[in-house]
């Protein structure tokens, strides 16, 4: 992972971590879940409300669910990590690692909040689901490891481009070639000496990242909005207004976006 540094002379806003590891639990279709003595893949099992708590539907013959339910004083203790991967093809497409620890309790409510990743009604039947208690929450991207209070994840929510994201950037990485050169426009053009390609990494309601890909190493660098998009329909206007500007600017050699 690399940083991104901003385009802007001014700091960009850009979302808070709490916002951060929102979105990639909103988003997440799995998770890797480690107690003692016991590691394994999750997928399609757990959901996530929107106050931010996670539960876990498992099938009644899961040894994590019998090791939930014999835990002493009825609670597992607990690690889950949740990989957040770039949508587009960009080296090192990991652009964040969340890490929630806590207990795992059984939870007789049914009621959990739809979700990524929610599991079918029938994948749990006859074993209780199983909610995570968190005790500590950390977000792991390229400027370090930061933990985070669980009131904040409370009162945070998900950007709200999180759930569109992947078909956005997807969309713009394989049938907008030229916007992404054109962007390249509001960077500083001294980026693009060596550049091999220029791919489009990560977009919130605040800008787009783009990666720069030099022959040894990358660059991540944020386009911010002319104004912050509240909702996935307003992120095409902001984008005409991105390209506007860069019409504006001193011609520069074209960056690729190949793959």
């Amino acid at each position: 992972m690399s940083a991104a540094d901003t385009s802007a002379t001014e700091p960009a806003a850009e979302p808070t971590a709490a916002e951060r590891i929102r979105s990639v639990l909103s988003r997440a279709g799995s998770l890797t879940l480690t107690t003692d003595g016991y590691r394994c893949d999750l997928v399609g099992l757990h959901t996530v409300d929107e106050r931010g708590r996670l539960r876990i539907r498992l099938p009644a013959d899961s040894p994590l669910a019998a090791r939930a339910v014999c835990a002493p004083r009825g609670t597992l203790a607990v690690l889950l990590e949740f990989t957040d991967i770039a949508p587009a093809a960009v080296r090192d497409r990991v652009r964040a690692r969340v890490t929630l620890s806590g207990w795992l309790t059984p939870d007789a409510a049914s009621g959990c909040g739809a979700g990524a990743g929610a599991a079918d009604d029938e994948g749990g039947a006859g074993a209780p689901d199983l909610r995570l208690d968190a005790v500590r929450a950390t977000l792991e991207t390229a400027d370090g490891t930061v933990a985070v209070g669980l009131d904040q994840l409370v009162l945070a929510a998900p950007d709200p481009l999180a759930a569109d994201e992947a078909a956005m950037l997807t969309h713009l990485a394989d049938a907008h070639e030229d916007v992404v050169a054109q962007l390249t426009r509001l960077a500083d053009p001294r980026l693009l000496h060596s550049v091999i390609r220029v791919r489009p990494l990560a977009l919130d309601r605040y800008g787009v990242t783009l990666r720069y890909e030099y022959a040894r190493g990358h660059r991540d660098i944020r386009i911010p909005f002319p104004g912050p998009v509240r909702e996935p329909a307003d992120t095409g206007e902001q984008v005409q207004r991105l390209l506007a500007a860069a019409r504006t600017c001193p011609r520069r050699r074209r960056a690729s976006s190949r793959r």
